[in-house]
């Protein structure tokens, strides 16, 4: 099957090394300038993300530059562009990166002991509307064990998030990392009734009337978006927007056309559109193998594997959008009011 996210797709929240204290010195400390700077691509956006001025990480990566004896990058009209050289440090710093992680990493190591934090990168959707109603049972049940929700750096690299466990899109051949597929999601074209009424019901007739809202998610080249990059190209792109739970809102708001998990289809001011555009997205959960040792890790992974499993309708392999809005039953009350968006408060 066809992947929905390219290996190679620029990640869209770019960020240093997590915790800069475990690294010490001028030299070390250029490194990690360097690193930020390999992946802004951008002195500007590498001075932001590690709150230094720009003229101090230029210089930093001059001076690293001049120890090394070699050119790391070139400034272009687009932004950075790393040498040979300049790539081939910044992917031993990664792979450093990653292993000062695991040796900072704050989780009790005992398998027997279900206590500990344990990070987990997934959208926001997902984490919103499926992972915050069902850790309270969760936590009833082992209580001493803690999530840190993040939102994912990359959505199919383990690696790139520094995280125990993973909700991704993609699967990994990597014989350190445990990979299972889970269920689907299922994105159609949505509107909302908002919408309909300023602007007409969408259909493949009038579609050059209309707007639409994109997302650089939908970016990678793989084929599976195809039928969606067709249909917002025969209309007016109002707006873009990369933050999945934003973007929902903008859809939400009446700005124009989205492509949405069926979930959204809970609030029901959201119309589903019949325009040809339907894109199975599989699940997978991830995590180093290593890591699932500890019991936190295991009993975390286990899980969300129920939680995204195919036997949950709204994951199931075929597109059951009657069975889906008929019983909501997944999304608790809470997580329906938060994608609804904000409310009219009687004051």
């Amino acid at each position: 099957m066809m992947e929905p996210f390219e290996q190679s797709q620029k990640s869209l929240n770019r960020s240093p090394l997590d915790d800069p204290r475990v690294l010490s010195g001028p030299f070390w400390g250029e490194l990690r300038v360097f690193l930020a700077v390999a992946k802004a691509k951008s002195f500007n956006r590498a001075a932001e993300e590690l709150k230094m001025s720009q003229p101090t990480v230029s210089r930093q990566v001059k001076r690293l530059q001049d120890v090394i004896g070699s050119q790391l990058v070139v400034p272009t009209q687009a932004g950075i562009k790393l040498t040979e050289r300049g790539k081939e440090l910044a992917l031993s710093l990664i792979a450093l990166d990653e292993k000062l992680f695991e040796i900072s990493h704050s989780l009790k190591a005992e398998k027997n002991e279900a206590e500990g934090l344990v990070r987990l990168s997934v959208t926001e959707g997902l984490a919103g509307l499926f992972v915050a109603p069902n850790l309270i049972e969760f936590s009833e049940q082992f209580p001493k064990i803690q999530l840190h929700i993040r939102n994912p750096i990359n959505l199919t690299s383990l690696r790139e998030n520094q995280t125990d466990v993973m909700i991704a899109f993609g699967p990994v051949s990597q014989s350190d990392i445990t990979a299972q597929r889970l269920g689907y999601i299922h994105f159609v074209p949505v509107v909302t009734q908002a919408y309909v009424e300023r602007f007409g019901m969408p259909n493949r007739s009038n579609l050059e009337r209309h707007l639409f809202i994109d997302s650089e998610y939908y970016s990678a080249h793989t084929g599976i978006w195809e039928n969606w990059h067709e249909l917002v190209a025969q209309g007016v792109i109002a707006h873009q927007c990369d933050n999945s739970f934003a973007y929902a809102l903008l859809v939400k708001s009446g700005l124009g056309i989205g492509l949405l998990g069926t979930y959204t289809l809970v609030d029901p001011v959201t119309v589903p559109l019949d325009l040809g555009v339907h894109v199975s997205v599989p699940i997978y959960i991830l995590s180093h193998t290593e890591r699932l040792t500890a019991r936190p890790v295991r009993l975390v992974y286990d899980w969300l594997s129920t939680v995204f499993s195919p036997t949950n309708p709204w994951f199931a392999p075929e597109l059951r959008l009657q069975t889906c809005t008929a019983n909501s039953a997944p999304l608790s009350a809470a997580a329906a009011q938060l994608l609804a968006g904000p409310q009219d408060i009687a004051l």
